[in-house]
Protein backbone atom coordinates (compact mmCIF):
# COMPACT_ATOMS: atom_id res chain seq x y z
CA UNK A 1 0.00 0.00 0.00
CA UNK A 2 1.32 3.65 -0.91
CA UNK A 3 1.62 5.93 1.76
CA UNK A 4 2.76 9.52 1.16
CA UNK A 5 4.95 11.30 4.19
CA UNK A 6 6.39 14.92 4.42
CA UNK A 7 9.79 15.65 5.64
CA UNK A 8 11.27 18.43 7.18
CA UNK A 9 14.70 18.11 7.73
CA UNK A 10 17.07 20.53 10.20
CA UNK A 11 20.40 21.45 10.68
CA UNK A 12 23.30 21.93 7.89
CA UNK A 13 21.67 20.77 5.25
CA UNK A 14 21.81 23.09 2.68
CA UNK A 15 25.17 23.72 0.72
CA UNK A 16 26.18 20.09 1.74
CA UNK A 17 24.89 18.39 -1.67
CA UNK A 18 21.76 17.24 0.76
CA UNK A 19 19.09 17.80 -2.12
CA UNK A 20 21.67 15.78 -5.11
CA UNK A 21 21.69 12.60 -2.44
CA UNK A 22 18.15 12.61 -1.35
CA UNK A 23 16.80 12.22 -5.00
CA UNK A 24 19.97 9.64 -5.42
CA UNK A 25 18.88 7.54 -2.40
CA UNK A 26 14.83 7.82 -3.61
CA UNK A 27 15.44 6.82 -6.62
CA UNK A 28 17.46 3.69 -5.65
CA UNK A 29 14.30 2.89 -3.09
CA UNK A 30 11.97 3.27 -5.66
CA UNK A 31 10.25 6.29 -4.24
CA UNK A 32 8.26 9.02 -5.46
CA UNK A 33 8.30 12.77 -4.73
CA UNK A 34 10.48 15.52 -4.67
CA UNK A 35 12.62 17.04 -2.21
CA UNK A 36 13.41 21.22 -1.89
CA UNK A 37 15.43 24.07 0.07
CA UNK A 38 13.76 25.77 2.41
CA UNK A 39 14.33 29.70 3.53
CA UNK A 40 15.87 29.82 6.85
CA UNK A 41 18.51 26.74 5.79
CA UNK A 42 16.25 23.36 6.12
CA UNK A 43 15.21 20.79 3.22
CA UNK A 44 11.64 19.49 2.49
CA UNK A 45 10.83 16.43 1.19
CA UNK A 46 7.20 14.76 -0.02
CA UNK A 47 8.15 10.88 -0.46
CA UNK A 48 5.53 7.92 -1.74
CA UNK A 49 6.52 4.60 -1.23
CA UNK A 50 5.43 1.19 0.65
CA UNK A 51 6.51 1.58 4.53
CA UNK A 52 9.51 -0.51 3.99
CA UNK A 53 10.81 2.02 1.31
CA UNK A 54 9.74 5.49 3.65
CA UNK A 55 11.17 3.97 6.81
CA UNK A 56 14.74 3.16 4.49
CA UNK A 57 14.44 7.21 3.75
CA UNK A 58 13.48 8.25 7.06
CA UNK A 59 16.78 6.85 8.44
CA UNK A 60 18.77 8.27 5.52
CA UNK A 61 17.96 11.90 6.62
CA UNK A 62 18.97 11.18 9.77
CA UNK A 63 22.07 10.51 8.38
CA UNK A 64 21.70 12.34 4.92
CA UNK A 65 25.19 12.91 2.89
CA UNK A 66 29.03 13.13 4.27
CA UNK A 67 29.13 16.72 5.25
CA UNK A 68 25.59 17.43 6.77
CA UNK A 69 24.84 17.70 10.14
CA UNK A 70 21.63 16.85 10.99
CA UNK A 71 19.75 17.97 13.81
CA UNK A 72 15.93 16.90 13.40
CA UNK A 73 13.94 15.04 11.15
CA UNK A 74 10.58 16.13 11.63
CA UNK A 75 7.66 13.21 9.84
CA UNK A 76 4.09 14.18 8.59
CA UNK A 77 1.90 11.76 6.89
CA UNK A 78 -0.41 13.23 4.72
CA UNK A 79 -2.62 11.97 1.21
CA UNK A 80 -1.32 10.60 -1.62
CA UNK A 81 -0.22 12.89 -4.38
CA UNK A 82 0.77 10.51 -6.95
CA UNK A 83 4.11 11.85 -8.32
CA UNK A 84 5.48 10.34 -11.22
CA UNK A 85 9.03 10.64 -10.28
CA UNK A 86 11.65 11.79 -7.62
CA UNK A 87 12.38 15.15 -8.39
CA UNK A 88 14.62 18.25 -6.69
CA UNK A 89 13.08 21.48 -6.71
Amino acid sequence: MIKHINLHISGRVQGVWFRASAQKQAVELGLRGFVCNLPGGSVYAECEGDEAQLAAMIAWCWQGPPLALVDKVEVFYGPVAGFDQFEIR
